[in-house]
């Protein structure tokens, strides 16, 4: 059985969860998500746990039953505290503001990139060289959060560019000639 699929899903107070059908929706202060069950895979409520069960063992059955357990752990925990993805921005005149909902990034370009945030995302910008996504749905925050990354991945030679707060850029060495070599 699978180790994680069994494990039970604490629902804390404040957190109300409907399961009807193969759906099953969670809603708490921060806000409402819900979740399609795949075929063989079911959700109960056993007082204050989820329990997520499978029909048989196949494959299938066994890869979808950690993984429904995961995405609705995700949920309730997104409902309650949400998720925030944060990044750092390094280079010469690289910066981020905030413009109403925008974000709006100095990336090297010509212009200014200008982001709209979608229904569920907020962005915060801490200081002009660090700035979060947040919101509650894990996978939303981390899919702009990563479109946002990919608009000036740091490069390897000086480190410019946007990375996610803790990520180490591999640096290399320059040119040869400029650290001493044959004239």
């Amino acid at each position: 059985m699978s180790r994680i699929g069994r494990m039970p899903i604490p629902v804390p107070a404040g957190v109300e969860v409907k399961i009807e059908d193969r759906h099953v929706l969670v809603s708490g202060k921060k806000g409402q998500l819900s979740h399609r069950v795949p075929e063989g895979i079911t959700v109960e409520r056993s007082g204050d746990n989820l329990i997520v069960a499978r029909a048989n063992d196949s494959g299938e059955q066994r890869s979808l039953h950690g993984l429904t357990r995961s995405l609705i752990a995700n949920m309730v925990k997104g409902v309650t505290e949400g998720y925030r993805k944060q990044l750092e921005i390094s280079g010469v005149g690289y910066r981020a503001a905030k413009e109403g909902d925008d974000l709006v990034l100095q990336l090297g370009f010509s212009h200014p990139v200008r982001l709209a945030p979608p229904a569920g995302i907020q962005y915060a910008v801490d200081t002009p060289t660090r700035l979060a996504v947040e919101g509650i749905d894990k996978e939303l925050v981390g899919e702009y959060a990563a479109r946002i990354r990919a608009l000036r991945k740091a490069e390897p030679y000086k480190g410019k560019g946007i990375t996610y707060t803790g990520e180490r850029i591999r640096r290399k060495a320059g040119k040869a000639g400029k650290i001493g070599g044959k004239k």
